[in-house]
């Protein structure tokens, strides 16, 4: 509020006051209004320019002196009205050079002069000595008169730094609301446009004066025009800033949607009241396109670093295929599916390649993010499992045949709008397609998407790839590894034989596990079970070599030790092209062993007699075998470990058991007793406890026919149950490596099927030995074996007498077959050849060669036995006729 001192209010032009009313600087109510001769002034309205820049006053009286000073002026100059009044104007406020011209304008002033200038102005001290106000002050001095007639002056002051502030702020919201790149508007209360700048104009069209009136229908349409004007109301009654609210709407001469970012505050005038609102906006279509955009790569990224970290977990086909969908479905599209050729899935050497592209495939994998919604992008529904496939002139034919992705057109009425044919393609082979749909009301899908569906089915069809040359490659080792088992349930005299033999999963690759039974001379078996370290084709290779080794070694009958010993040898030479001798050269030098080439096996081996029911066992690093006895508890045999085959060294020790009539022995591989989840310890534990008998755990067992009563009952006890048995108990799903498993009950033979004789070396025992194996015959009621049994047995004592030493024994076994064994104390072993025309003698042994099924020899601890073994009369097989033998030698 402005003040002017009572006794100057007369203007010399009284039009004055009207052209103030009409600039609307005086606000006079109609029922307030005065006329123009009256002596009493109105209050500015709020918002008066008044507000800003502080006017004050005081007058100079006819003397030069001050006499009046209103409360502006207090303020201005900082000097009360009781000092001021009085006071020369001049000489209090002026700087003392320029008295002399201040003096000189006064007078002009009080003959009745305007002036009007800038005056720089220093208070004078006040009464506490603290130094005046300083300042630069413009001043507007007009001629009075007094009631008396004398001429006096009233002066307007401005501080003109106030002044220069207005006006520095007054061009910077010029530049500011002219010059900025930002659309800008003042909306008045009545939300109608009051002022707008160039950035509006240029949007909208026209210039800026075109848009004053306007209202928010003119920019924006419905409901978007009523969501704004409700959010201005707001604005204007609350006060609250809006900021980067989003706004969607057109401009004139196009269809393009645009998108502005604007800025809503409520402007208010110098004294606080509010007089609009200022609307600050930005055009953001394109960063809003770029977020998109941004967004899309974000989403496109995190898709694929989903489906590196979910595909190809598993070595499976098929569910290599569902992880592909399970990661497109529903983030990529709604519908999909993958088909695969039938031949990969067959296991062909090649997959189909380009060709045309009409091959049979069969789908493996459906997914769908609309409820009972069915995938009907490529004519008629294909059900999973199903083979198909695709007419030669079709977009999926041609994708697998150009290996490029196609868009399959949209059925009309149907319910996907936009499907892409992905082939799968890994190492520039095609092994399937994918194909990926969105319904309607999804977008549809653009060259991005179709880059990424690409990747995607890329990586898929690497991961199914490498899971068809696993399988291969799981599959041969598997063929390769049971080829080399025994075939069918291996037979053994004496024995009762079970066995099992579990692979590991398929995504566990196959293991060097084996086992084998192998006849030996004498009614003897040979019981083995081996693991080789490590797992796949070469682990099962080298298992193959190995058994081969063992088998060969066995048929030269030599002892457990020595075969352990051989096979060790035949490991250290696996790795090493050159063999063992190149193996033991390699080993002398010193040299980092090449880790990959070194091949290492644990095995145990035992030879079973079953005339004598005695067991000799040789361990090389291997588990320990358990013995179960009728009517007792399981027990782990103790049998010197040794050292793994292939690191040689170290002798085997052998260790000779006597098996009771009925005992259950077992033998097995660290797969059936180890695991992550289950120690070694325990898992030993859990496999004695699961072939001890239930009867042997029972307290009353004790007594003698309770005893009995279990020994027979575990007698009877059906092997292949006990197997099973012991394979449900413990935990042999773990599918962690394989699982072999040997079981043997003794059977030994009776005594009545043994016939043992020991002869003086004389001429005579030839024919005692015929003697005695021609009652023994036909005590066994085997009357067409007599003939041929007793030249052979004739043969062989002949031989025993003339380079043998010692005393001679023969003995007769009876099993599956007929088994004579001479016995002598030389060492020299017999030796076929074939004698001349001319020669009277070297034909027996070629004599036993064609009328036995099988003959041999080998070493004894106390020297050697030749033996020959003949089938029994069956009724089918015809005898060999000895005559005809005979004459068949010359």
């Amino acid at each position: 509020m402005s003040e002017i001192p009572a006794k100057a209010t007369e203007s010399e032009d009284p039009s004055d006051r009207a052209r103030a009313e009409a600039a609307g600087y005086i606000d006079v109510p109609a029922e307030d209004s005065l006329s123009v001769g009256d002596a009493m002034w109105q209050s500015s309205p709020p918002g008066s320019i008044y507000d800003y820049i502080k006017v004050a006053s005081f007058s100079i009286g006819p003397d030069g002196l001050v006499d009046q000073w209103s409360l502006r002026a207090e303020q201005l100059f900082g000097i009360s009205t009781e000092r001021a009044v009085g006071m020369d104007p001049i000489e209090a406020f002026v700087d003392p050079e320029l008295h002399e011209h201040g003096q000189r304008k006064m007078a002009e002033i009080l003959d009745g002069r305007e002036w009007t200038g800038v005056v720089p102005f220093k208070a004078p001290e006040s009464a506490e000595g603290e130094p005046g106000k300083e300042g630069l002050a413009e001043v507007y001095v007009m001629p009075t008169r007094t009631e008396e007639g004398e001429r006096a002056a009233v002066c307007i002051v401005v501080d003109v730094r106030i002044l220069r502030r207005i006006e520095t702020d007054l061009a910077a919201s010029q530049s500011i609301f002219g010059q900025s790149p930002f659309g800008f508007l003042l909306i008045d209360p009545d939300l109608r446009v009051r002022r707008a700048n160039q950035q509006i104009a240029n949007t909208f069209g026209g210039t800026p004066d075109d848009h004053r009136g306007r209202g928010v229908h003119d920019y924006l349409q419905s409901p978007e025009a009523e969501r704004i004007t409700a959010t201005l109301r707001r604005v204007l009654e609350t006060g609250n800033s809006i900021t980067d609210m989003q706004v969607t709407g057109l401009v004139p001469g196009s269809d393009e949607r645009r998108h502005w970012s604007i800025n809503l505050y409520r402007v208010h005038s110098g004294s606080g009241r509010p007089i609009g609102i200022a609307w600050l906006g930005t055009d953001v279509t394109e960063r809003r396109a770029a977020a998109r955009e941004a967004a899309s790569a974000r989403r496109n990224l995190a898709l694929l670093n989903e489906a590196g970290a979910r595909i190809g977990n598993s070595l499976d086909l098929e569910t290599t295929a569902r992880e592909l969908l399970d990661v497109v479905v529903p983030g990529f599209c709604d519908l999909a599916t993958v088909d695969l050729y039938q031949g990969l899935l067959a296991g062909d050497e090649t997959p189909p390649g380009r060709a045309d592209g009409s091959a049979e495939l069969r789908r493996v994998a459906f997914a769908s993010a609309v409820s009972d919604a069915p995938f009907v992008g490529g004519g008629a529904p294909v059900s999973v499992g199903a083979v198909h496939h695709y007419p030669f002139n079709s977009p999926c034919a041609d994708a697998l045949r150009t290996a490029r992705p196609q868009y399959v057109p949209a059925e009309e009425g149907g319910l996907v709008q936009s499907t892409l044919a992905v082939p799968m393609v890994a190492h520039d082979t095609v092994v399937g397609l994918a194909q990926f749909a969105r319904t309607k009301g999804s977008e549809p899908f653009g060259d991005r998407d179709r880059d990424l569906a690409v990747e995607l089915a890329a990586r898929a069809a690497v991961c199914i790839d490498n899971a068809r040359l696993y399988r291969r490659e799981h599959e041969r080792a598997l063929i390769l590894q049971r080829s080399l088992l025994p075939p069918g349930d291996p037979e053994a005299s004496g024995l009762d034989i079970a066995c099992r033999y579990l692979p590991g999963n398929a995504a566990t690759e196959v293991g060097g596990d084996w086992f084998d039974v192998i006849e030996l001379p004498g009614h003897r078996t040979a019981l083995v079970v081996g693991d080789v370290m490590g797992r796949g084709l070469r682990a099962a290779v080298a298992m193959g070599e190995l058994r081969t080794a063992v088998r060969t070694l066995a048929l030269l009958d030599l002892e457990p030790a020595e075969v352990l010993s051989a096979l060790d040898e035949i490991a250290r030479g696996l790795g090493t092209p050159g063999g063992v001798q190149q193996a033991t050269r390699a080993a002398r030098r010193p040299r980092e062993a090449d880790l990959s080439e070194v091949y290492l096996a644990t095995c145990i081996y035992a030879v079973y007699d079953s005339v004598t029911r005695r067991c000799t066992f040789a361990n090389a690093g291997h588990l320990p075998p358990v013995l179960v006895e009728p009517g007792e508890a399981a027990l782990m045999l103790d049998v010197p470990p040794g050292m793994p085959l292939g690191v040689g060294g170290e002798p085997f020790e052998e260790v000779e058991v006597e098996l009771p009539e009925g005992a259950l022995l077992a033998l097995y591989t660290d797969g059936l007793v180890e695991s992550r989840d289950h120690p070694l310890d325990e898992g030993l534990q859990a496999f004695v406890g699961a072939l001890t008998d239930p009867a042997t755990r029972n307290p009353a067992a004790d007594d003698q026919s309770h005893a009995k009563t279990a020994l027979n009952a575990d007698t009877h006890r059906d092997l292949e149950d006990v197997c099973d048995h012991v394979l449900s108990t413990l935990d042999t799903h773990h599918g962690e490596d394989d699982i072999a498993l040997l079981m043997a009950r003794v059977q030994g033979l009776p005594e009545d099927s043994v016939g043992d004789w020991t002869l003086p070396r004389e001429p005579r025992s030839v024919g005692r030995a015929r003697e005695y194996a021609r009652g023994r015959l036909q005590s066994w009621d085997l009357e067409p074996l007599v003939d041929t049994a007793e030249l052979l047995v004739s043969e062989l004592v002949t031989n025993a007498l003339r380079y043998g030493e010692g005393e001679i024994r023969l003995r007769l076994l009876l099993d599956r077959t007929l088994v004579c064994e001479v016995w002598d104390a030389g060492l020299v072993q017999p030796r076929r050849r074939r004698a001349r025309d001319t020669d009277e003698g070297g034909r027996g042994l070629q004599l036993v060669g064609l009328l036995s099924a099988a003959w041999g020899s080998r070493r004894t601890p106390r020297g050697k036995t030749v033996w020959f073994e003949l089938p029994l009369p069956d009724g089918e097989n015809g005898m060999v006729d000895p005559a005809e033998a005979l004459l068949s030698l010359f």
